[in-house]
């Protein structure tokens, strides 16, 4: 009698990667077609409704582009961490501590300088990010705690601690009892370009991406972390420190997250206030394996989410939809992602049982 069975594939063809990230962002557009009927909605006039509202004009394509900076820098910030399989689910608090850093420079250690204040935001928030995210990497190293729960629990810290102080002693007086911080200063702002509120962030993810390339692709460190990540014992025979080398990534993996909310604040906000950024560490999970970790793919795939944030305000106030339809989509394309992630690695095999 026959049989399916599953068998992992000894190689894995190149092209295998990005024909399942094509597919799950087709079946999680089918998926999310099928609630928006469940919503007495035309999935096709939907879709050409979010098209238009972020790609259609000037104003939409800008908002994109703005959408997809810090998705692009938090999903080459998790990318790096996974490349050596260290799970960093904590882009988003490491968000939230940079740009808590950068709002802590403005306030205490202003200079009326642009260059000099631009290194002292880039500086606070790398270290402010890093450092969180290093603590979870030393407790991963050192005492094997999980860190996907370890990083997860730290973005509740991290998100509580932004609004104790935005909530508290940084709330502006002027701000009429609205929960913000003072203006920042022209000197503590990334400029604009070309009249829309795309910001000087746009460089710092074109040169990330492109050093993080350099960095997988000719150095050794690039090099180890690699091996660390796809065959662990092969590294340990090899003598590369599996604990120092978590601990570096995960800060520099954090140190980008946390550049990520230094532009969100400096660059588009202006200042610190709740929800400035809505799940952006969150969903730079799945532009990293959307991109199948791979640097220049992550920007392309940053800009299409950057389309669907877009697309999704468009459907709030053109169809009247909740804004959580556009997130269940995003939640299918994961869930699809991760599902076609087992057909990646392994392939089907048909077995007949002899008969004796």
């Amino acid at each position: 009698m026959p049989r399916l069975w599953l068998e992992k594939r000894k190689d894995i063809p190149w092209w295998i990667g990005g024909t399942l990230s094509v597919l799950s962002v087709i079946l999680a557009l089918g998926a999310g077609g099928g609630l928006l009927l469940a919503l007495g909605v035309s999935p096709w006039e939907a879709y050409v409704t979010m098209f238009r509202g972020a790609l259609g004009n000037w104003y939409g394509l800008s908002e994109t582009v703005v959408k997809a900076i810090p998705l692009a820098m938090a999903g080459l910030a998790v990318s790096l961490a996974f490349r050596m399989q260290v799970w960093n689910i904590g882009a988003e608090g490491q968000i939230l501590l940079g740009a808590l850093a950068t709002a802590a420079t403005v306030r205490y250690a202003f200079v009326d300088n642009f260059f000099v204040m631009l290194f002292l935001m880039m500086l606070s928030a790398a270290l402010a990010g890093g450092l969180w995210g290093a603590l979870a990497g030393w407790l991963k190293g050192r005492w094997r705690v999980n860190e996907i729960i370890s990083t997860l629990m730290m973005n509740y810290i991290a998100l509580h601690t932004v609004d104790y102080f935005i909530y508290g002693p940084w709330r502006d007086p002027a701000s009429l009892g609205f929960p913000m911080t003072a203006p920042f200063p022209p000197a503590a702002r990334l400029p604009l370009f070309l009249d829309t509120r795309v910001h000087l962030g746009i460089f710092f993810a074109l040169i990330l991406a492109g050093a993080l390339y350099f960095f997988f692709r000719w150095t050794r460190w690039g090099f180890e972390v690699r091996v660390l990540g796809e065959n662990p014992q092969v590294a340990h025979y090899a003598g590369i420190p599996y604990v120092r080398n978590v601990v570096l990534l995960m800060f520099f993996s954090g140190a980008l997250a946390g550049l990520a909310g230094m532009g969100e604040i400096a660059g588009l906000q202006g200042r610190m206030q709740p929800g400035f950024s809505p799940g952006y560490g969150y969903t730079a999970i799945i532009v990293a394996w959307l991109a199948r970790l791979n640097p220049g793919a992550i920007l392309g795939v940053a800009f299409f989410m950057g389309a669907l944030l877009v697309g999704g305000d468009t459907l709030q106030v053109v169809l009247r939809l909740p804004l959580a339809s556009t997130h269940i989509i995003q939640g299918c394309i994961l869930i699809f992602l991760l599902g076609g992630d087992v057909w990646r690695t392994h392939r089907i095999r048909l077995f007949r049982d002899k008969k004796c």
